[in-house]
């Protein structure tokens, strides 16, 4: 049985978009890391530069999205560009960003994973961790709720329901694998709701929100000219989400992850539940099967429903 490696980026890999909350411009590199150094987030607009781990100890923040912070600074939004590298397999990178918050970019992964298949990802001298998990855990609140346990692979079972309201009740499940994760989830956008857009403006956030990378919803109706990209693209999206969430583990999972009306902050209290409880998991070496290449190579993939 052949081991299976870290990854790293083949090559620093630059964005540049303006960040949802604060509105400014933001640049950002994704550069390679050596094994065992993990995903970094590292502040380059200070002097010096102050470097954040993407692990679930630096939360601190996820009202709106998910932040990283140590020693007061901070990193928000980090969830899709930590889905987009889960998702594809990459264990270690450097990112750096000349600001406190990450581009929005188009609101979804898809940008992220076209930059990481353009530079490719390549494997490292040293075998990669994986966490499995041994027993259930699961975490609630109220009707809300994040469980997860044993199973092959990473699998996530998710469901919404709005109660009435437009999206409505939904539910997806993915086999996350590098190809269902960029095909499937990854061009999945964040949405909400116009009076709740409304709110954020006049209270200083969604500085950066339009129409050009966020689906917005008023009553019944979706508000961008081009529609949905796939009927049930929010609870895709919650699962991108859930996915750069996980990844605040810092291993890959073993494991099946099943949300009910989740979002950040359940997500974050599943991981540190999880942390808790040592009993609930082991390390385990991870699949051995050989690493996907993408057969569309790293053109943008087709925006239509994948199927289930």
């Amino acid at each position: 049985m052949s081991e299976t490696y870290q990854t790293t980026v083949k090559r620093s890999v630059h964005l540049k978009g303006v960040a949802l909350h604060t509105g400014e411009t933001v640049r950002m590199r994704i550069a390679p890391a050596p094994a065992d150094a993990g995903i970094r987030f590292v502040r380059t607009d200070l002097s010096p530069a102050v470097e954040i781990p993407a692990e679930s100890r630096f939360v601190t923040d996820t009202t709106l999205a998910t932040v990283l912070g140590r020693d007061g600074v901070e990193v928000s939004t980090v969830e899709h560009c930590l889905a987009a590298l889960a998702g594809l397999g990459v264990d270690n990178a450097r990112i750096e960003v000349d600001g406190p918050e990450l581009p929005i970019l188009d609101g979804s992964a898809l940008p992220y994973v076209e930059a990481v298949l353009a530079a490719g990802v390549r494997p490292l001298g040293r075998p990669r961790r994986t966490i499995r998990i041994e027993k259930p855990v699961r975490v609630r609140n109220g009707d809300k709720f994040c469980l997860i346990r044993p199973g092959r692979g990473f699998r996530v079972t998710y469901s919404i329901d709005f109660d009435g309201r437009f999206p409505g009740s939904q539910h997806f499940f993915l086999d996350v694998t590098p190809e269902r994760f960029a095909e499937a989830v990854a061009p999945a956008r964040t949405f909400g709701f116009l009076h709740e857009v409304e709110f954020l403006r006049r209270n200083g956030k969604a500085r950066g929100g339009s129409l050009e990378n966020a689906v917005v919803v008023e009553g019944d109706r979706v508000l961008n000219p081009e529609g949905l990209r796939m009927p049930d693209e929010p609870v895709r999206h919650k699962i991108l989400d859930a996915v750069g969430d996980l990844a605040l583990m810092g291993h890959r999972i073993e494991g099946h992850l099943i949300v009910h009306k989740g979002g950040h902050a359940l997500h974050d209290q599943l991981v540190k539940t999880l942390l808790s409880r040592p009993d609930a998991w082991s390390y385990a070496d991870s699949d051995p099967r050989p690493p996907w290449r993408p057969a569309w190579s790293h053109a943008r993939p087709e925006l239509a429903p994948a199927p289930a």
